[in-house]
């Protein structure tokens, strides 16, 4: 059954236990980890505290940067994913959210072999933990250093390479919703979906993502929540809000409502 999920990075100037405790006290049954929070925090604290407030974990975000664009090398980002999938199944999740890194100089088709190498070294691990590695596409007006991978289709592409039920795809509204188009490519894609990230916005971006409140802005949020429902998902819709339009924003108000968004825009109430 869907459920609504708040990214830690929607509550950027709260600490790791904060968001547990808010994010419990309204409500939400279930967090998306940011591991720099998590990092912050302490691993096993912060196990602790999921289980005192009995928060769900949506996802662990993120790793990736296969292609060196962050400054690590090839093998260093994907002994990096190693742990990360480690403390995904520590923390409880399912899902952990890659990002392939910019191109940094090769061709594309280099670029697209080290992503499609470093998910092909980490499915044995990522069956052995039940852990899902979901490849997030991005909007090319804000990729920057964080992926090459900006439609459906390239990792569409990707995901047939690797060839493996352990390799999925994150949706975000904000990042593919600005695309008049997407409505009729979700039938297709459903099944390959491990999480469902809403994000809104007034304008596409430029350089930077400034996304606003679920429904304040130009993403048919309605109609694209009903093409996935139809086409058969039902797993976590992980709200991911950031930006200037968000910085300013009172939290406690912010998490009423995305809740409220939610439950007109998922479930109907």
């Amino acid at each position: 059954m869907a459920e609504l999920s708040m990214n830690e990075t929607t509550t950027f100037r709260w600490s790791f236990e904060e968001d547990v405790a808010r994010y419990a006290a309204a409500g939400i049954p279930a967090i998306g980890v940011w591991r720099q929070k998590l990092s912050d925090c302490g691993q096993d604290r912060a196990i602790e505290l999921l289980r005192q407030h009995a928060l769900k974990v949506s996802h662990l975000q993120w790793v990736g940067g296969f292609t060196g664009s962050d400054g690590r090398s090839y093998r260093d980002s994907v002994e990096d994913a190693k742990e990360a999938l480690r403390t995904a199944a520590a923390i409880g999740t399912n899902t952990l959210i890659v990002y392939s890194g910019a191109r940094a100089g090769h061709t594309h088709n280099h670029a697209r072999r080290l992503i499609q190498g470093a998910l092909t070294e980490l499915v044995p691990l990522a069956q052995e933990l039940g852990v899902t590695l979901a490849v997030e596409p991005m909007h090319p007006g804000c990729a920057n250093g964080c992926t090459f991978l900006t439609s459906l289709e390239e990792v569409a592409e990707v995901l047939e390479a690797v060839g493996s039920d352990q390799v999925k795809m994150v949706f975000d509204t904000y990042h593919l919703g600005q695309d008049p188009a997407i409505l009729r490519h979700i039938p297709e894609i459903a099944a390959q979906l491990a999480l469902v990230q809403l994000g809104d916005a007034k304008h596409p971006p430029d350089g930077e993502q400034n996304r606003c409140r679920l429904g304040e802005g130009t993403i048919p949020l309605g109609r694209i929540i009903a093409e996935l429902k139809a086409a058969g998902y039902d797993g976590y819709y992980d709200v991911e809000l950031l930006g200037e339009g968000i910085e300013t924003c009172d939290y406690d108000s912010l998490l009423e409502h995305a809740k409220a968004a939610f439950a007109e825009l998922v479930t109907g109430a």
